[in-house]
């Protein structure tokens, strides 16, 4: 059984790979879905991410679909004490921003699409720096102690609007963020390392970064004049062009053949072995793409192999 990770201060206990709900209702249909979700949780799983605007970007969708179906599923497994289940406000279509207003009502909608009467873990999905840190708070907090949200994070944030809503739930004794949702993986560090991750480290915040394998980039799939059939192609194609991604992934090649393992569940590890960082999210459009992502709980790495990672990915 693998041990489940502490999500920073508070009580919720995650495995070590967050299964990415981003494709369901999108390029993995209702009956993919639950395939995906029952073979996570047959691996140990129990911590899915998703968000209240997944997949509004489809001609057709309106944003919620992922939302449903993990709800769908939910109900039909009878298995929601189970599973912690992590999801963010601020991006629906309809539900745009972090208004007081609009973080309650948007609430209301992802608990009723997810079937459920709390949410584990809500984000606000991309900071509004039009509302103050304190007004969000504030309505963060409120639907804390209605019991329809159990633990609060952020994504998408800068370092010092971060820290001044933490100094605000400390001063007025409301809930703090627990958790930070960034972009981060070998080929992005920058998006995280330095200020931000320092200021997530001082307050004991869980990292639960998104893109963990840039959008498939760092499952070794992507290599010069191969062509993959893939909705992400473009933007994962692009890692291809640079000095950076082909030394990281003649590097994770390297790795991955000493230890007969998956280039992706090597490029999770080293994710899952960096500061903060909790469990990296990764979404499995089929079971096939799954074993690689969840193996990474089986994985650790020498501290010669995380070396040659970091240095290939400077």
């Amino acid at each position: 059984m693998t041990s489940l990770r502490k999500l920073g201060p508070s009580d919720l206990q995650v495995f070590p790979l967050a299964l990415g709900g981003n494709v369901f209702g999108w390029t993995a249909d209702e009956a993919q879905s639950f395939a995906v979700l029952d073979a996570y949780v047959a691996a140990g799983g129990n911590f899915i991410d998703t968000a209240d605007a997944y997949s509004a970007w489809i001609p057709g969708n309106e944003g919620g679909e992922s939302e449903t179906v993990i709800g769908k599923w939910l109900a039909a497994r009878s298995n929601r004490s189970d599973i912690v289940v992590a999801t963010k406000v601020g991006a629906h279509p309809s539900y745009k921003g972090l208004s007081a207003a609009n973080i309650k009502a948007a609430a209301e909608e992802s608990l009723r699409r997810l079937g459920t009467d709390h949410i584990d873990l809500y984000y606000t999905h991309f900071d509004d720096e039009t509302v103050p840190v304190e007004e969000i708070i504030t309505a963060l907090d409120q639907l804390v102690k209605e019991g329809k949200v159990r633990e609060i994070g952020a994504s998408n944030i800068s370092p010092e609007r971060l820290q001044a809503s933490l100094d605000f739930s400390e001063r007025e004794g409301l809930a703090r963020y627990v958790a930070l949702q960034p972009h981060y993986n070998l080929v992005s560090r920058d998006t995280y390392e330095g200020e931000l991750q320092d200021t997530a480290a001082r307050a004991g915040l869980a990292a639960v970064p998104y893109f963990a394998l840039a959008s498939g980039f760092l499952t070794g799939k992507y290599r010069p004049g191969a062509s993959v059939e893939s909705a992400r192609a473009e933007k994962a194609g692009q890692y291809l062009e640079s000095e950076r991604g082909q030394k990281v992934l003649a590097a994770l090649d390297k790795i991955a053949q000493e230890r007969d393992a998956e280039i992706a569940t090597v490029a999770l590890a080293w994710l899952a072995s960096r500061p903060t960082v909790a469990a990296p999210i990764a979404s499995a459009r089929t079971v096939e793409q799954l074993p690689a992502l969840v193996a990474v709980a089986d994985l650790s790495l020498t501290e010669q192999e995380l070396a040659d990672l970091t240095e290939a990915s400077a």
